[in-house]
Parts: C-alpha cells; sequence; structure tokens
C-alpha cells in the first residue's frame, strides 16, 4: 500500500507529499521523536503495524495515533454569533481575544467544547450582555474569559494579531 503511494506522488510538484517513516529500535527513541511533534508543526505520531490492512472509518487496535497535548491559554470572549444546523437559533460561534497593552485583540475563534446546558446558558447571557450588532455577529462585553486549546499558533498575515491559532 506506502509503494503504491509513493509512486502515485514521485512527480516534482505533487501536491501531496507522503508522511516519512520513522525508525526506532527502543520506545525512549519513539519517545524522543515524538517530542519533536511540535517543532516539526506536526499534531504528534501515527503508529502502525506493518501489516495492518488499510480500513476506512475509526482507526483502533492496528493504528493509534499518539497526539500531543493541547496547548492552551487564556482569552476574553469578544463576538458571538448563531451556528448552523440544529444549534442555528443559538449563539455557539464564538470569537476570543487577547489583551495587547490596554487593547483586545482577536486571536481565535471557536465552534465546540461546550455542551448542550452549557450553550444554552451562554446563549442567555450573551443576548443579555450585547452591546453592539453586526449582522448576525453580537459584541459582547468582554466579561468573559475561557481557556483556550490549540495544537499549534503560527504566524498569519490574514489575521489580524498576526497570529492563526489551529
Amino acid at each position: 500500500r506506502r509503494g503504491r503511494l509513493a509512486a502515485l506522488l514521485r512527480p516534482e510538484g505533487a501536491p501531496l507529499a507522503i508522511s516519512p517513516l520513522v525508525p526506532f529500535s527502543s520506545w525512549a527513541e519513539l519517545e524522543r521523536e515524538f517530542a519533536r511533534s511540535r517543532e516539526l508543526r506536526v499534531e504528534g505520531l501515527m503508529l502502525k503495524r506493518r501489516d495492518a490492512p488499510y480500513t476506512g472509518g475509526r482507526r483502533r487496535g492496528a493504528w493509534w495515533k499518539w497526539k500531543l497535548e493541547p496547548l492552551s491559554f487564556d482569552a476574553v470572549l469578544v463576538y458571538a454569533e448563531p451556528g448552523h444546523g440544529r444549534r442555528a437559533g443559538l449563539l455557539t460561534d464564538y470569537t476570543f481575544a487577547v489583551w495587547d497593552g490596554d487593547r483586545l485583540v482577536p486571536v481565535a475563534k471557536a465552534y465546540s467544547g461546550l455542551d448542550e446546558p452549557s450553550l444554552e446558558e451562554l446563549d442567555r447571557w450573551l443576548r443579555r450582555n450585547t452591546l453592539r450588532r453586526f449582522g448576525p455577529v453580537r459584541a459582547v462585553a468582554p466579561r468573559l474569559v475561557f481557556e483556550i486549546g490549540c495544537e499549534g499558533v503560527q504566524p498569519s498575515t490574514r489575521h489580524r494579531a498576526g497570529l492563526a491559532v489551529r
């Protein structure tokens, strides 16, 4: 399977690249490779038995995704907008900001992480504490602080803060 994939991706300029094999002879070696994950800007390591078949759906058993613990930071909720689908009636899409001197700079958006009762309670608070509206987006009183988890932070020219949070 890997050989056939490598042959498909061999041409220079191919839009995809095959991930490198990570040889190791001990768990200590593998842990050192795993520790380099953030430096390499990857989520961690995918461990697979060499004889494991490729199967669709959830990976377990013969495939194991060894993921980094997320980075985290505290941020202030500054904007909210309605979700989509069954959450279209609730404010569930959030923008978070961090302080830069005396001003809040938006740095991240989030659409998940809270259970239904928490979403409903937060929706009520957001509606009572809306300062301004920009179409469907509400600017809210900067009083709620959340711990945000992310896989990485990179420089970005697309975002006002100069950073992209994933």
